[in-house]
């Protein structure tokens, strides 16, 4: 079993910073993509950032220029620097990682969240 947890969310004022945590735990081998989404009320999941084992990126048009993620892979965690945070930016975030296994389907697996608000 695989436990996924997100930490650093919390109220912040536009303009302002937050860094959110992703750590993984339990039977992996290792982590081919670790990827960030949001979800704001009433609007869909979408995509935030996304990084490979291989260290290629992706980010949300929304976000680029202000969002950057990162992995530490001994640890199995990922990061999402947000600055300059807007109150459109206000969401619950998740982490979603797809484990590598040995002799069966890659698995992804996703958090509970943490959420995110900025004040105007």
């Amino acid at each position: 079993q695989v436990h996924v947890v997100e930490s650093g969310g919390g109220l912040v004022q536009a303009g302002g910073s937050l860094r959110l945590s992703c750590s993984a735990s339990g039977s992996i081998y290792s982590i081919n993509f670790m990827e960030w989404y949001r979800q704001a009320p009433g609007k869909q999941r979408e995509l935030v950032a996304g990084k490979s084992s291989g260290g290629s990126t992706v980010y949300g048009d929304s976000v680029k220029g202000r969002f950057t993620i990162s992995r530490d892979n001994a640890k199995h965690t990922a990061y999402l620097q947000m600055n300059s945070l807007k109150p459109e930016d206000t969401a619950v975030y998740y982490c979603r990682i797809n484990v590598r296994n040995i002799g069966s389907a890659d698995t992804t697996f996703w958090g509970q969240g943490t959420q995110v608000t900025v004040s105007s």
